[in-house]
């Protein structure tokens, strides 16, 4: 992912108002992230632990969207695979995160949901940057420029969601 700045973020949300865009938390890390390993810049809300951001690059694009996820806590022993990158965490290390969808029918309370990391590290996860609490990822037999494709696409896929 290129890097963006604060201003580029704020303005890219596509599922929310300007002024909600306006009024959210930037990440407060976002100088010392090092964009060449993501493939989206996605953090949570401290202050709302139900919400989170994401804001990647589609069709050429920067897109930004707000989701949402319960804070009900899962038990330890369940496991859940990210949708995107394909790890599997204990316990609460997925959530079903929801997104309203553009325009009226966003405003109509309409919404898309899809299984993701809860930290939103899908990437480093991907690259073997971060492993997963249970200390591994499958192995696969797709090389990492193909995993890296593949989340890519999963992601657009997700975002192509909001617009239909």
């Amino acid at each position: 992912m290129r890097a963006v700045s604060e201003q580029d973020i704020r303005t890219s949300f596509v599922n929310c108002s300007k002024g909600e865009a306006k009024r959210l938390p930037m990440p407060r890390d976002l100088e010392e992230v090092r964009w060449e390993d993501l493939d989206f810049l996605g953090w949570r809300d401290l202050s709302a632990p139900d919400r989170s951001y994401i804001v990647t690059e589609l069709h050429g694009e920067l897109t930004g969207i707000t989701l949402r996820f319960p804070s009900q806590q899962r038990g330890f022993l369940h496991r859940s695979m990210c949708s995107v990158c394909l790890t599997t965490h204990p316990g609460n290390g997925v959530s079903l995160m929801t997104a309203r969808k553009r325009g009226q029918a966003g405003r109509d309370g309409n919404s898309v949901g899809i299984y993701l990391c809860t930290d939103l590290d899908c990437s480093l996860y991907v690259r073997g940057k971060k492993l997963p609490a249970s200390g591994r990822r499958f192995e696969e037999s797709l090389t990492l420029e193909q995993q890296i494709e593949r989340t890519r696409g999963k992601l657009a896929a997700f975002l192509e969601l909001l617009a239909a």
